[in-house]
């Protein structure tokens, strides 16, 4: 099971937070008058209900809220953009622990995975989010900060190599760790997740991240009908409302059920290979066996779980 994040009710001085005293209020007023009451408060959070400001955390939901929760996403997804979609929670398989590798020798920026992240989690198509910057550096460099994410010219270019970056799936995420109301968390199988409905938006995960890996919803997506993708999660690639953070998820709601990631599977010269660090005889494992792979930033202690490697 994975473990719940400690005190998911109370900020670290043991205080109510925001979602406690909201609920409190809801008690003692009534939800029908309460809801009208803190309508100014939540109409920052763009078009999320006083039901969803309003719920518990992942962790805390019985199966049947659950149920009930997934049913209204659904409804709210067919109402909003008139797409009919199937959201799922989608659990961690025991015996697993997911990692990535990539193999920077063959990677030649033509940005296939980021644009097939971009289709595959519902991302904003005015402002053609992504999870994952592919970076232009020098050969020679390992210096993300002088890498370029906005090249636009034809790749691969002379004495250039490409890194993708996304989500590292850290151990020790240092995003986890400010969070002030415990939205995100790390699930058994290595995947750090964000319960959409629990975040309030503060934007100090994105601040924590050294990789630059978090994105905030400045408006609700537009997403056509026809290009919404309806197989979703709740942790994964649902529509996220306006106001809250988003991360890659390894796609969990395809690599849960044995699939391999969008990404992965767009890229044309096989540089992403994905598995399960835990079974000895996965692609995986035999790259962390066999090259000399990297992490990113490993003096920052956070134990990335994505890792690569050059060929040569």
């Amino acid at each position: 099971m994975t473990e719940r994040p400690p005190d998911v009710g109370l900020d670290k001085a043991g205080g109510f937070t925001r979602r406690t005293a909201m609920k409190l209020g809801a008690a003692t007023l009534g939800a029908a008058a309460f809801a009208k009451a803190i309508e100014p408060l939540y109409s920052w959070a763009g078009d999320m209900s006083a039901d969803e400001y309003l719920q518990k955390h992942y962790t805390e939901l019985t199966p049947d809220e659950m149920k009930a929760t997934l049913e209204r996403i659904q409804a709210d997804t067919k109402r909003d953009y008139g797409a009919d979609v199937t959201v799922e929670d989608v659990k961690p398989t025991p015996g697993v622990k997911f990692g990535y590798a990539l193999n920077l020798s063959i990677c030649i920026g033509c940005r296939k995975c980021v644009e097939a992240c971009h289709v595959e989690n519902n991302h904003d198509r005015k402002t053609r989010n992504s999870y994952i910057r592919v970076l232009e550096m020098d050969k020679g460099s390992l210096d993300l900060e002088h890498g370029n994410p906005h090249y636009d010219h034809a790749v691969p270019a002379p004495g250039k190599f490409y890194l993708p970056v996304q989500c590292q799936q850290c151990d020790n995420a240092p995003c986890v760790t400010v969070c002030p109301v415990k939205a995100t968390w790390k699930e058994d199988d290595g995947i750090v997740v964000v319960d959409y409905n629990w975040c309030i938006g503060c934007r100090y995960c994105e601040a924590a991240c050294p990789y630059h890996a978090r994105r905030f919803n400045w408006h609700k997506p537009e997403i056509p009908a026809d290009e919404v993708n309806p197989d979703q999660a709740y942790l994964s690639n649902r529509i996220r409302p306006q106001g809250v953070m988003e991360k890659c998820t390894f796609c969990l709601h395809r690599t849960r059920k044995g699939r391999l990631p969008a990404c992965l599977e767009a890229c044309p010269t096989g540089a992403r290979v994905f598995g399960n660090l835990l079974d000895p005889n996965s692609e995986i494992r035999w790259v962390l066996e066999n090259k000399r792979v990297f992490v990113l930033k490993e003096d920052l202690g956070t134990k990335p779980n994505f890792f690569y490697f050059f060929d040569h």
